[in-house]
């Protein structure tokens, strides 16, 4: 019974009804668990019999004898309705045939793809072998190039006003607002009166005569007959004439209420007059009206002198002009009744730098008469002017076989007048004497050449030549349009007076005196970015209340040798200058009175960190920890010391070290703590940048220096200096020199400009410039680079030819 009753309660069960009614009224019906469990899913009857067979909390014998046809209402209907069947998802299948077309469709698509991208990048490779980019949208141009044309540059010596009533068209204190090219000028007038140039007045001054041998006056030729005349300037500038953005004339004692045009400037020397009487046969063009002056004797005798230098000897003359003035020089040459001992001279060599292909073309020429004229012979030979010649093809030209091949080569590449003075150096040559050297060939140039190893001509040719102190390193393509000895000079006493404390650190910077102010408060300025920071243009974060940016990284000042990393490194260091006291006890005395190792021409920054290209151009060196410190300078333009140089080239010789040749210098006195400066020589702008805007972009390196971040104005960021008067790749340097020698440049200026006014023109701008205001006027200025300037030739009557007559025509 056991069993039939279990199988009783099975059956019961599989037939209970979802919902189950008891004989309680329906207040106190509660609802069992498996009705609560119906409800929420919507089980059907099937799903709860499930339930129940796999365990139930009721008792199926309990409900089944309670489960009689008389439990039940006589309204409610006997048969239970049927639960709605289930809706189940049917899952559709694609039939195998389209599969398979599907995903042959996609792997073909795939395998295109591949195809595709392999053709395109062999096709892309191609183009960029040929050079064809395609076509690219334009760069954004600089900031700088939406600022306006200065114009007064390109200002007369008819409009000629005095330094000190000029109201300068850039920098003003609007400079921060839009240029409003409508600077008064002065009306045109007659040309004043021009005034010789005394370069060397100070040579006969009592305190000059008190401590040095009087000058012992040079000449061109042998019979001591033949003197060049003095150069002619101006006084004031052309009205309007802008004043210089960076470095300062005062500062370095330069001349800056004065102007040269181009007549007193080189009709000294050939400009101006007619092969026929020795000149360059140029500069017969333009407005001529009182360029006869530079002619004029100096006695105020009637008659010109206009020197004929078809035949002279420039190196002859050299040494004939150090001869006479050898006991200024040298102590053995005072004459035994001198009792008075006198100090004695420093020599210098002005070492121009040049090659065996160049063309030296009349303007060449004007300006290497210039140098030697205005350096040796005028200053009772305190300097010498060399041509350092580059032999290019060694093939062609082996000029080491024999000293008649390099005698006759040399003959072939510089003109007659220059042959004494030159000197020929080839790359197979500092070679075979600088041996050893690991070359990276940075750029594909090896280090020995004129590139890389430029610095290494300079350092033999000191070694050869002993009898000079310092050495200047100059190039062919830089212009002066003052005087050179007065520049050369007044740099060198300047450089003289500088102390050691901060000198590195303000060296790494440009001096803007418009917004950095006197000397003495850029100075300070220096110091307190040194000492205490400032914030990197790189830190986003900086000046924001609360941020958790790194505070600016501190700069220690350079005082005495910045070693190398590895001692290993170090190289005759027993001589090496020492500070006599700690940086802080220091008055600013160290170095006062002490003659600079080394002078350049743009500041001394530090490449570390930058995007100059040539950062890491230094050979040598144990690089394990690093690169060592160095500095740099662009334009290898500088004077360089004796003892510099010599330094120089043992390093390179036994030690194998070498840098790029703007870096080599620099470094190698950073290292062994010699006084090396940077001459805030005066340079022009050519557009009204916004003074602040310009200080910030020229001096955005680390702490306010021009170097040491990537910031840096050397590298990246060198087109803001396309439009300045001095730097290697200037664009308004050559432009400016050209419209000063009277031609057209842009369709503008030139010989009708000087002489002719056009009134249809409003006078604003560049193109606006009415003219008529005669030749230009600039004050003494360095102007880099200037390549290739053909001066118009007059040809000599000796040389035209004359056609013979024909009798029987």
């Amino acid at each position: 019974m056991a069993g039939f009753s279990a199988l009783d309660t099975l059956s019961v069960t599989k037939r209970s009804s979802p919902s189950k009614y008891s004989t309680l009224d329906a207040h106190n019906q509660r609802p069992s668990k498996i009705d609560v469990d119906l409800e929420k899913h919507h089980y059907s009857s099937d799903d709860s019999d499930d339930e129940s067979e796999d365990g139930s909390d009721y008792s199926s014998s309990a409900v089944s004898s309670r489960e009689t046809s008389g439990s039940y209402s006589s309204n409610r209907p006997m048969l239970r309705k049927k639960a709605p069947p289930s809706r189940r998802s049917m899952a559709y299948r694609l039939p195998n045939r389209v599969i398979r077309y599907l995903c042959l469709g996609l792997i073909s698509t795939l395998i295109v793809f591949v195809l595709g991208l392999v053709r395109m990048s062999i096709v892309s490779s191609r183009r960029i072998e040929v050079g064809d980019l395609g076509s690219r949208p334009a760069p954004r141009p600089p900031t700088w190039e939406k600022f306006e044309f200065l114009t007064r540059y390109y200002g007369g010596i008819r409009t000629l006003v005095p330094f000190s009533e000029n109201k300068p068209e850039y920098p003003s204190p609007e400079d921060e607002l839009p240029l409003a090219n409508d600077i008064v000028v002065t009306p045109v007038r007659d040309i004043p009166v021009s005034k010789a140039f005394e370069a060397y007045k100070n040579h006969s001054s009592p305190s000059y005569l008190s401590e040095y041998m009087p000058v012992q006056e040079c000449f061109l030729d042998e019979q001591s007959t033949i003197r060049i005349p003095q150069l002619q300037f101006y006084s004031g500038r052309p009205s309007g004439f802008p004043d210089n953005v960076i470095g300062s004339y005062e500062l370095l004692g330069l001349p800056e209420d004065i102007c040269f045009e181009r007549f007193g400037r080189f009709g000294a020397y050939g400009y101006g007059y007619s092969s026929k009487y020795g000149g360059t046969g140029t500069g017969q063009y333009g407005d001529m009206e009182g360029s006869e002056a530079v002619w004029t004797e100096s006695s105020g005798t009637e008659g010109v002198n206009q020197v004929d230098y078809s035949s002279v000897n420039w190196g002859a003359a050299q040494k004939r002009c150090y001869v006479a003035n050898a006991a200024r020089f040298d102590a053995k040459s005072l004459k035994s009744n001198l009792t008075v001992a006198k100090k004695q001279l420093p020599r210098n060599a002005l070492v121009i730098r040049t090659w065996d292909t160049f063309e030296y073309r009349e303007e060449d020429i004007l300006h290497l008469r210039a140098l030697i004229s205005e350096l040796s012979l005028g200053s009772g030979g305190e300097y010498d002017v060399h041509l350092l010649v580059q032999v290019k093809d060694e093939s062609a030209n082996p000029i080491w076989a024999d000293a008649q091949t390099y005698q006759a080569h040399l003959n072939e590449s510089v003109p007659a007048e220059f042959h004494d003075i030159a000197t020929l150096w080839s790359e197979t040559q500092m070679l075979m004497i600088y041996q050893g050297i690991f070359d990276t060939f940075i750029r594909d140039r090896p280090v020995h050449g004129p590139y890389r190893g430029l610095q290494m001509a300079m350092q033999y040719f000191a070694h050869t030549h002993p009898e000079y102190d310092f050495f200047w390193h100059w190039e062919i393509d830089i212009r002066y349009t003052g005087h050179y000895y007065s520049l050369f000079s007044n740099i060198d006493t300047w450089a003289k007076n500088q102390p050691r404390k901060g000198l590195w650190e303000r060296s790494s910077r440009f001096y803007i005196p418009s917004v950095h102010g006197s000397w003495e408060d850029f100075k300070q300025m220096v110091r307190v970015q040194t000492e205490m920071g400032t914030e990197s243009p790189d830190n986003i974060w900086a000046g924001i209340k609360g941020s958790k940016a790194d505070r600016p990284t501190l700069d220690k000042p350079i005082w005495g040798p910045e070693r190398p990393h590895d001692s290993q490194d170090w190289f005759e260091i027993e001589n090496d200058p020492s500070p006599p006291t700690g940086y802080d006890k220091d008055k600013y005395t160290w170095g006062v009175g002490e003659d600079a190792d080394l002078i350049t021409f743009n500041p001394l920054f530090d490449p570390e960190g930058t995007t100059w290209l040539l950062e890491s151009d230094i050979t040598g060196y144990n690089t394990s920890d690093g690169l060592p410190p160095r500095r740099a300078a662009i334009v290898t333009s500088s004077r360089m010391s004796r003892r510099l140089l010599v330094t120089m080239h043992r390093e390179t010789a036994f030690k194998k070290h070498h840098a790029f040749s703007e870096m080599w210098a620099p470094t190698t006195a950073l290292h062994h703590g010699y006084k090396a400066v940077y001459a805030p020589h005066p340079v022009y702008v050519d557009r009204e940048w916004p003074t602040a805007y310009l200080a910030g972009v020229m001096n955005a390196g680390r702490n306010g220096a021009t170097g040491g971040a990537r910031t840096s104005v050397f590298g990246d960021k060198e087109h803001n200096l396309l439009g300045m008067s001095w730097y290697y790749n200037a664009g308004f340097a050559p432009n400016l020199w050209r419209r000063w020698l009277g031609f057209k440049v842009n369709n503008e200026g030139g010989e009708e400009f000087e002489l002719t006014v056009d009134e249809g023109r409003d006078g604003k701008g560049v193109n606006g410039m009415r003219g008529g205001e005669g030749r230009m006027c600039l004050p003494p200025m360095l102007i880099h680079p200037v390549k290739g300037v053909e001066l118009p030739v007059q040809e000599s009557p000796e040389k035209e030819d004359v056609p013979e007559s024909n009798p029987d025509a």
